[in-house]
């Protein structure tokens, strides 16, 4: 055998030393497996990995187009391996570190932008996150869809309620019967006078029927006085009543911040979601208010204006940069006799924020939008279904009460409106 064909063939392999053939043999496997990573197309590990791409990716990517970070449609055909991708994700810092060559062209793409590193996202994790990203690429970019009646799209800032064109068409046919209603009223008096003046009358009584209809003689019958005291008594007691209920009461409420911060611009036109800065309500009673340091996440890039020391952003760097706390307002209040746990309502009951703040993705000046009262949120508790789905906690209670009940358990059911669970 020629000394410079050293390279073996697969029959070589048996003819290795026994305490070679294991080693090649684990090579071998080792290839197999990670070849083998496949991304799951299974509607459990797409829905997993949507939920996971919303809480961690939505806040800088989008799957068909470029916003912070490149769209990830593709992304596994770009990278070098998933293998390196599950290592970008987990601490993008030390592969770029490292002088990976994709790593390090991608951060200089991207301004040297650094990604977040999520070292709590499992194997799995990401890999449910990739089977969403594919799918969603499998789809194509999302087209607004034609009305197919060939009318316009209404614009998206628009109500989808009643149009004020026709409540004013409905208040003037409203005046208009009135009026009608007044014309016939004289045509029905002017019949009775023609009537009893074909009566043999006295002419007090004559006087009486043909007395003429004055302000002054309305204004002086008891009638008249009697309903203008009433209306205005009900009118009082009735603003007083609202007064009272109105106490503690802060529904629209839209305090002006130290720095203008827009929620229309940040969870609308990029659908940031509201978790990403809010990270308290998945974990705690309070949903926290965003520290500097999630915000400068985008705004180390993002800094328009600041040449200048001007402007909501540069406030913003400013206030990072000096490690000087940002003075927020706070918008919603309870009163200190209320417990309220952000956690329990958000992550096992899946409430939206929106239900109780309202739609915040419109709004440039966030304002109270709910009551926040005691009736409103026992009202609430009444209406809501309980969510036992996929929670083991329930399964005994779930049974109990479909034995007494077809109507699905709600919130008052499983002790929602005892004192003791909000007043301790």
């Amino acid at each position: 055998m020629d000394k410079t064909d050293t390279k073996p063939n697969m029959t070589d392999l048996f003819t290795l030393p026994a305490r070679t053939l294991p080693l090649v043999l684990f090579f071998f496997a080792a290839a197999l497996v990670s070849n083998a990573q496949e991304i799951s197309s299974e509607p459990a590990a797409i829905s997993a990995g949507q939920t996971l791409f919303d809480n961690n990716c939505k806040a800088c990517h989008r799957v068909h187009q470029k916003l912070i970070g490149p769209a990830l449609a593709g992304v596994t055909e770009r990278a070098p391996s998933i293998d390196w991708i599950k290592s970008f994700v987990k601490n993008s810092a030390a592969v770029i570190a490292s002088g990976d060559e994709y790593a390090v062209a991608l951060y200089n793409e991207y301004n040297k932008t650094q990604m977040t590193s999520f070292s709590t996202l499992k194997d799995e994790d990401i890999m449910n996150i990739l089977a969403y990203i594919q799918a969603e690429a499998a789809k194509g970019p999302e087209v607004a869809a034609a009305p197919q009646d060939g009318t316009a799209i209404p614009p998206s800032g628009e109500a989808e309620g009643v149009s004020s064109r026709y409540l004013n068409i409905v208040l003037v046919g409203m005046i208009i019967i009135l009026l009608l209603l007044l014309v016939i009223l004289a045509f029905l008096i002017a019949a009775v006078k023609r009537f009893l003046d074909q009566k043999d009358l006295t002419a007090e009584e004559k006087e009486v029927i043909h007395s003429p209809i004055t302000p002054s003689t309305i204004a002086r019958s008891q009638g008249f006085i009697f309903i203008v005291v009433f209306v205005a008594a009900a009118l009082g007691f009735k603003a007083v009543i609202n007064g009272l209920y109105s106490i503690g009461i802060q529904q629209g409420y839209a305090p002006k911040q130290p720095i203008a911060f827009s929620h229309k611009i940040h969870a609308g036109q990029y659908q940031i979601d509201c978790k990403y800065c809010h990270t308290g309500v998945l974990t705690g009673k309070n949903a926290n208010i965003p520290s500097p340091n999630i915000c400068m996440n985008c705004h180390n890039q993002i800094k328009q204006g600041t040449t200048t020391g001007e402007g909501e952003i540069a406030r913003l760097v400013k206030a990072y940069e000096t490690n000087t706390p940002i003075e927020w307002v706070r918008v919603h209040n309870l009163p200190d006799l209320a417990y309220f746990n952000h956690a329990q309502h958000v992550n096992v009951g899946g409430v939206e924020c929106q239900t109780c703040h309202g739609p915040v993705e419109t709004m440039d000046v966030v304002r109270q939008q709910s009551l926040l009262t005691m009736g409103w949120c026992i009202d609430c508790h009444r209406k809501t279904d309980l969510n036992t789905r996929g929670n083991a906690y329930y399964d005994n209670l779930v049974e109990i009460h479909s034995k007494s009940s077809a109507e699905a358990m709600k919130v008052e059911d499983n002790g929602g409106l005892e004192c003791a669970k909000c007043h301790y």
